[in-house]
């Protein structure tokens, strides 16, 4: 609730400190007195958009400080901590403007935007008078108060969450139709690009295998013959023949050499033994380089083919058979494609049927809460000298939502027989004011965590139907915070507190003061309301009847 209003030159404010309390606060002056700059000051520092004028003539900038306290739950703490503050139980907003328009605000002394002081004010402050486009007179926000009233919200989440799930299977169908009939459009591409891989039946690294190979085959019949004369060279008729006869020479003087022999002879066994590994390593070559003509042309046309189909596909060749596994689950997925597309029907009709089941839930509970909401108005309009009205919540169709199926009108025929209609068309602003009382005395739960601030809600009525008004912003009052500008005696006399606003001038300034009404300035406050300048005894004795209820 909101326990202090600080305005520093604010219009015809010079400086200006509030200390409101729970329960029915009440403000009270005369016409021009500066009432409405008090809900201008308070609008500013919650981000309202309003009057940019509102720095008082002459000074540098004007300033409001609104402290709130939050009891434990309060939305307000959640916004906060989803905006990187720190939440806590004492929420100070601040707020300056210069005279050029400049606005900066301040969110318990930390730099803040509009956005967030506007997204505070929605769950700190409720505004209501005969203009109260922004909430009860607003048919966008009819179904969520009739939710609100009906404690629905279980129902709505299970709606919410029904949409989303029907929404999610409805998006999964067309993505799989969409991919369907793409494939489809290239079906004839996908078969033969299948079978044309499948035949060729590419390997990765095959491409590099297969031109070595034709390289060494182009340049098999210059190398043979070299690799032939190596071979001789290599053999007994050469180097091994020699090596042979060496070693056999120096075998029959070894006994004689006293040793001399045994690191030559060593070295040539070891020789001899590399020789021969020299010979069969040529000898492999050899039969390599011998090789079918025939092959060369095999191995030249595949290659050749790898090459040409890799260009086809702008692919490298290794990349051949990867495109190859890819296209097939292409078509496999083409050839299970209705398969797919009936089993996400299948899932669409059931999240639509649980979509459509969920709905009708709510709309049976919505109709239900709407007699139970219109039964209450009757009850509350009566008091407040409408008995004859009738008030009337329509339910309708609506295209399908995340929210149901239903478009929720609060409407009313202020006279029988006369045609309903919304509420801001048909109400004059005397009924309208009544209508709003009666409906926010309904919609209101027990702890709203709102401060209320009713407008001159009472505003062409008198008498006993002012004194209904009065008890009903009472009781909203009962457990929480009702804020109320007021010309009618009867509601500002069953105020828990109240305060008188004035204007005056001192120079040649003029100001607005408010000071707070002891029980004794309260009786001439009430009796100046009752009997106009001239406050008489008899205007006293009707306040203090008044006061005492």
């Amino acid at each position: 609730m909101l326990r202090h209003l600080d305005i520093r030159d604010m219009l015809i404010i010079d400086r200006l400190e509030l200390a409101f309390q729970p329960g029915l606060n009440v403000l009270t002056g005369e016409t021009g007195a500066g009432k409405s700059i008090l809900l201008d000051s308070l609008g500013f520092v919650l981000g309202w958009r309003g009057r940019a004028d509102l720095v008082r003539s002459g000074a540098e900038q004007g300033e409001v400080v609104a402290e709130f306290h939050l009891a434990p739950g309060h939305p307000a703490l959640a916004l906060l901590e989803e905006a990187g503050f720190e939440p806590d139980e004492t929420l100070i907003l601040r707020r300056v403007n210069t005279p050029e328009g400049r606005k900066t605000a301040w969110v318990n002394d930390r730099r803040a935007s509009g956005d967030l002081l506007r997204a505070l004010s929605d769950t700190l402050v409720e505004l209501h008078g005969q203009q109260d486009d922004r909430g009860l007179l607003d048919p966008r926000q009819h179904r969520a108060l009739l939710d609100q009233f009906g404690a629905l919200g279980d129902m709505v989440a299970a709606t919410r969450a029904a949409w989303t799930d029907r929404r999610r299977a409805l998006a999964a169908l067309e993505a799989a139709e969409a991919r369907l009939a793409t494939m489809r459009a290239e079906e004839d591409f996908l078969r033969h690009a299948v079978a044309e891989l499948d035949k060729l039946d590419p390997q990765p690294g095959e491409e590099e295998t297969l031109d070595a190979r034709r390289r060494l085959m182009q340049a098999a019949e210059r190398m043979r013959a070299d690799v032939a004369r190596a071979a001789a060279a290599l053999g007994t008729e050469g180097a091994e023949g020699a090596m042979g006869d060496a070693r056999r020479w120096l075998d029959g003087v070894a006994d004689r050499a006293e040793g001399g022999l045994d690191e030559a002879l060593a070295a040539l066994d070891r020789a001899l033994v590399e020789l021969t590994e020299a010979q069969s390593g040529v000898e492999r070559f050899a039969e390599v380089l011998s090789f079918n003509p025939s092959e060369l042309e095999e191995t030249e046309e595949r290659l050749f083919a790898l090459r040409a189909l890799a260009r086809k596909h702008s692919v490298a060749p290794d990349d051949l058979a990867g495109l190859a596994d890819t296209l097939r689950t292409r078509l496999t997925q083409l050839d299970g494609g209705a398969t797919e597309i009936a089993a996400l029907k299948a899932a669409a009709d059931r999240a639509g049927a649980a979509f459509d089941t969920a709905a009708e839930t709510l709309r049976a509970a919505r109709r239900e809460a709407a007699t139970r909401l219109d039964a209450a108005m009757a009850e509350e309009l009566a008091p407040l000298k409408m008995e004859r009205a009738v008030f009337t919540t329509l339910i309708e169709p609506a295209a399908p939502g995340p929210e149901g199926i239903d478009l929720v009108t609060f409407t009313v025929a202020t006279n029988p027989g006369a045609p309903a209609g919304p509420l801001n068309k048909i109400a004059s602003g005397g009924e309208l004011s009544r209508f709003l009382l009666a409906l926010k005395v309904c919609l209101t739960g027990d702890d709203s965590g709102l401060t209320m601030i009713f407008d001159e809600i009472d505003r062409g009525v008198g008498g006993a139907t002012a004194d209904a008004v009065g008890r009903r912003l009472k009781a909203l009052a009962t457990g929480g915070q009702v804020l109320v500008v007021t010309h009618s005696p009867q509601v500002a006399a069953l105020g828990a507190h109240h305060w008188r606003v004035a204007k005056q001038v001192e120079g040649e300034v003029t100001l607005s003061r408010v000071v707070p009404l002891d029980p004794d300035a309260r009786i001439d406050e009430v009796a100046r309301m009752l009997s106009g300048d001239t406050v008489t005894e008899a205007a006293r004795a009707a306040a203090r009847a008044l006061l005492d209820g």
